[in-house]
């Protein structure tokens, strides 16, 4: 079997470009899969416990209020579809279980409810972007 270094350079690329951590290419009998580890094998432990240490203060000091987070791994919208109202902006009052933004995985539109009432302190993800699961879109106050 004859490896395509070329695909493999692609969707590595890819790997960057939409910041994801692993792909999956499939194509008739052929499956390649490509991952990046951010953590170095040569870090002593001490060195990433005070990377964990870095960002758990900073998560913590930006985050203030409510955080509605990502349910699935997707791409984030704003809108129904483009050119469309907004489903929230910043400064906006919104109820617990109203829409406020579209997850799309597999061609699916994955509606993502707010998690509480309040106001729209800000919007984490733009809109097009890649989210992964877990990850904050939207903070209420």
């Amino acid at each position: 079997m004859k490896i395509d270094k070329k695909i493999i350079k692609e969707l590595s690329d890819y790997l960057t470009e939409f910041n994801l951590t692993e792909l999956e290419y499939t194509d008739k009998d052929t499956k390649i899969k490509v991952s990046k580890n951010n953590i170095s094998i040569n870090n002593e432990a001490t060195s990433l416990e005070d990377n964990l240490k870095k960002e758990s203060k900073i998560s913590l000091s930006n985050t203030s209020g409510v955080e509605v987070k990502s349910p699935i791994i997707g791409t984030a919208y704003h809108a129904p579809e483009p050119g469309a109202k907004k489903f929230v902006e910043v400064g906006n009052k919104v109820k617990k279980g109203d829409t406020v933004m579209i997850v799309e995985a597999m061609k699916t539109m994955n509606h993502v409810p707010s998690t509480s009432d309040g106001i729209v302190k800000e919007i984490c993800v733009s809109d097009g972007q890649p989210v992964e699961f877990g990850q904050t879109i939207i903070i209420l106050e």
